[in-house]
Formats: structure tokens, C-alpha cells, sequence
């Protein structure tokens, strides 16, 4: 009886010049995936985030998530702690950890997000993203949560967390 073989990929080292990359408009947010489909260890893109926009809290079961401040002011919540974040800060987020993240700036901030492994984030954000026709319009606002909590459900990259009412300030 001879045993299956296991299918093997080779991945080969990438260059992608500054500006370059595929583009989706994410909850508003100018996202550049850097490094998509060419490795399976790690997920790299860059979003661009407007003064108060940014992601809700949520959490990710299977990668840990990096985000390195290349422009603006950002306000991360991680867990139960708020963090500021400015340019060449570095925020990591184990997986399974509640967090979420908003441009408190006046001006466009800019992260660059590093996932390890990669996988299931990077399939949520193909799913949710609108194409760009043009980098200046902004889709996808306001977010159709019910359309994100389903996709999120069915790709298992993200989960999002609703506040408790104890949490939520009046």
C-alpha cells in the first residue's frame, strides 16, 4: 500500500514596488494587501485609515495579529486597556484577544497589518472588499454589520464582539 503524497508548494522571494498591490475599500479604509498569496506564514497589507475610522472590536481565533504605525494618531483597545499609538509604534495582538483600533488624528493615518499564519483574515477582507476605481471615494460606509458578521462567520477569519450594556456609556 503506498502512502499519499503530500502536495508540496514553493513559494519564491517577492519585491512589490511602493504603490503597488492589490486595493479594496474596507469598511471605508483604503486597504493594500503587500503580501497575499505568496507566502502561507504570514499576511502583510497596509490600510488607510480616516481621522475616526478604524475596526470595531473583534478577535481572531487562528493568527496573531501586528500593526505597525506608519502616519497618524491611533487609538488601540486591547482587551480591557487603551493604548495610544503613534508613527513607529508597533501594537501586537495575540490571537484570541478582543481588540480594535481608530484613527483619533485630523489627518489620513496610515498601518501596515502583518497576520501570522496567513489565511483566514485575508479571505474575510477579499469577501467584504469593494474594488477601487478611484482611491479618493470611499466605499462600504455604513458598514452592513449583518453582511460582516455573516461572511466573518462563514470564513472564520474575524469575530466580531458586541459590547455588554455594563460596557456601553451613555
Amino acid at each position: 500500500m503506498s502512502t499519499p503524497r503530500k502536495e508540496t508548494v514553493t513559494y519564491t522571494a517577492t519585491h512589490l514596488p511602493s504603490g503597488e498591490g492589490k486595493s479594496l475599500w474596507i469598511l471605508g479604509q483604503l486597504m493594500t494587501f503587500k503580501v497575499h498569496d505568496e507566502s502561507e506564514t504570514v499576511g502583510i497589507f497596509e490600510i488607510e485609515t480616516p481621522p475616526e475610522g478604524g475596526a470595531p472590536p473583534h478577535l481572531h481565533r487562528t493568527q496573531d495579529e501586528t500593526h505597525y504605525i506608519l502616519e497618524g494618531d491611533f487609538e488601540f483597545v486591547l482587551g480591557e486597556r487603551k493604548v495610544d499609538a503613534r508613527p513607529g509604534s508597533v501594537v501586537y495582538v495575540p490571537r484570541t484577544t478582543v481588540h480594535a483600533y481608530t484613527n483619533v488624528g485630523t489627518q489620513m493615518g496610515k498601518l501596515l497589518f502583518i497576520e501570522a499564519p496567513a489565511g483566514p483574515l485575508e479571505q474575510f477582507l477579499e469577501e467584504i472588499g469593494e474594488p477601487v476605481s478611484d482611491p479618493a471615494s470611499p466605499q462600504g460606509l455604513p458598514p452592513d454589520m449583518d453582511k460582516l458578521q455573516a461572511r466573518a462567520q462563514r470564513t472564520g477569519g474575524i469575530e466580531f464582539v458586541v459590547p455588554s450594556e455594563e460596557e456601553v456609556s451613555y
